[in-house]
């Protein structure tokens, strides 16, 4: 989130495929339906919008996981008790308004699982995943602006090309790419995030405001991995990639007396939600971590310039002729490159008079 990040131009297929995903669940909630209701004919509008996505759906119920058909879930959900169809209804539909969650403080997701009976659940859960782990993967029923398609329809690998395409900073097809959490690079093996994580909230598993492209270390675990967004279903304190992005909020910022970056927000009312995100995606441990790397690698060159420099001249660096080394380097830094904000949090602190005359004294006692 320390970059921009922006809706894809197959956004609109990942909505009409959201808005898909709801109006089904919705109707096997309904108190009416009943398994012997699910048919290839049954879904024809007005259940679904239009007979591409009926047929397509009625499909796509007839793969396989676990050695059971998902068609097989799908009839476990329309048989629950009217209870608990009504209480997955209700969670359906407040998990489903995500954007409205950001735009009061009053309401909160709903973080408990809806539905009593543990075998009911899974066989929702299964049937949500789905959607991604089998349906994303292999193609989508809808065309990137949202309109129904019997075949060529979005899949994961075009919302992987077309996310990288348009978060790349240099367009150069060989130049590093940049995650937007962290900053650092987004890698050769970069994860699809579900930012809400789909394990708890299923039917967020296709929803374009809650997918993007990050690398696989902010990703994995002990960073993000399947930790909550939220603090018990608040959002009070917390950035969201699309809904409340933090990349003109957030900043590193250099402790001195800590020799360390940490992860800070300005202005100051953001505060908490810049301590959310560092814990989630442990951005303070990582940032120090480059910054020393950074700082370990210019003091080598330095020293060893020192070193040719004393060999042929007798003499080495002033105090100044280090400050226009720090000063070079820091006008070559490009935002194009990965680590950009910590190396220029670098490049100023090592231009404050105290820690320029502490390098330079180091460099000194070395060479």
């Amino acid at each position: 989130m320390l970059k921009p990040i922006n809706n894809v131009t197959c956004s609109p297929a990942l909505v009409a495929c959201q808005h898909l995903i709801q109006r089904f669940a919705l109707w096997l909630c309904n108190p009416t339906t009943i398994a012997t209701h699910i048919n290839q004919q049954s879904l024809q509008p007005p259940i679904l919008a239009s007979n591409i996505e009926a047929d397509w759906l009625w499909k796509f119920l007839q793969r396989v996981h676990d050695k059971k058909s998902l068609l097989s879930r799908a009839e476990i959900v329309a048989s629950m008790p009217l209870s608990e169809k009504q209480a997955l209804a209700n969670w359906i539909r407040a998990v489903s308004n995500i954007p409205a969650l950001f735009q009061t403080t009053q309401d909160v997701l709903i973080v408990n699982c809806p539905i009593a009976t543990k075998s009911n659940w899974d066989a929702f859960k299964v049937l949500m995943d789905a959607f991604y782990e089998k349906a994303f993967r292999s193609g989508l029923p809808y065309l990137p602006d949202g309109t129904p398609t019997a075949a060529d329809g979005v899949d994961y690998a075009h919302f992987v090309k077309v996310f990288r395409n348009i978060h790349r900073l240099n367009q150069n097809a060989h130049a590093r790419e940049i995650c937007v959490l962290c900053g650092g690079p987004l890698g050769d093996t970069p994860h699809v995030d579900h930012w809400i994580n789909k394990a708890t909230f299923p039917i967020l598993s296709v929803c374009a405001n809650n997918l993007l492209l990050i690398c696989s270390i902010c990703n994995e675990a002990p960073n993000k991995a399947d930790k909550p967004v939220h603090s018990a279903g608040s959002f009070d304190n917390w950035f969201h990639p699309y809904l409340r992005p933090g990349n003109r909020i957030l900043r590193p910022k250099y402790v001195l007396h800590q020799l360390s970056v940490k992860c800070s927000a300005t202005p100051l009312v953001d505060k908490p939600k810049a301590i959310t995100l560092d814990a989630l995606l442990n951005l303070s441990k990582r940032w120090t971590c480059e910054f020393k790397a950074e700082y370990a690698k210019h003091k080598d060159i330095l020293i060893r310039r020192e070193q040719r420099r004393i060999q042929k001249t007798g003499s080495g660096h002033t105090q100044d002729e280090i400050l226009s080394y720090i000063q070079d380097w820091q006008e070559d830094l490009s935002v194009s490159q990965p680590h950009y904000e910590i190396h220029q949090t670098l490049a100023a602190a090592l231009q404050e008079p105290t820690r320029l005359s502490a390098w330079y004294c180091e460099i000194k006692s070395i060479t």
